[in-house]
């Protein structure tokens, strides 16, 4: 396997790792990209994945391939899935090639929640850092400007795809947020 390629399954597959031990810890937050794709009736295995995330699409065609497949989605649900699918697909030729050798939504790239849990709790609570603040897309990137978030290990398009997340979900309901994770 060529380093690259090896460097990218090591880092989707700690994402994976990261997010499967979600549980349900984070239930209460709603579910990023990923998560709604893998739960849209359908095969998941790894070729149907695969011509999935091949696919390029807007945004408007990608929530209406979703609406077809779910029409009880929710609006803020389909427009989370969309911009995922648009922003990280189609997958280039080594994360096709990793979602084929691995088979499954392992080898999918990070959602927005996926993200946030695994990046905002090394220095402050999830709570009062991220799960209460409103921005738009914009000013969830411009928190990366500042110098203590510059640092967080995340490419462009992972930074993207989270704020598309956190725009549309965040902030969360004071009670829906379990008390043991308010402060």
């Amino acid at each position: 396997m060529r380093p690259a390629r090896l460097l990218l399954t090591l880092g989707l597959a700690s994402v994976a790792v990261a997010a499967a031990g979600q549980g349900d810890d984070y239930d209460f937050m709603p579910p990023g990209g990923r998560t709604i794709l893998l739960g849209l009736p359908g095969e998941k295995d790894g070729a149907a994945l695969s011509e999935i995330a091949a696919r390029e699409a807007s945004s408007e065609e990608w929530q209406a391939w979703a609406a077809d497949r779910d029409p009880a989605l929710g609006e803020t649900a389909l427009a989370t899935f969309a911009g995922y699918a648009e922003l990280n697909f189609p997958l280039d030729a080594d994360g096709l090639a990793a979602l084929a050798e691995m088979g499954d939504a392992s080898a999918l790239p990070p959602d927005g929640k996926d993200l946030a849990i695994a990046q905002c709790q090394f220095c402050h609570a999830l709570f009062s850092g991220y799960l209460m603040h409103r921005r738009d897309e914009t000013g969830w990137r411009g928190t990366f400007k500042s110098p203590f978030h510059s640092e967080i290990p995340m490419t462009e398009l992972e930074r993207d795809t989270f704020a598309h997340y956190s725009a549309l979900n965040m902030p969360l309901r004071f009670e829906d947020v379990p008390p043991e994770l308010r402060f």
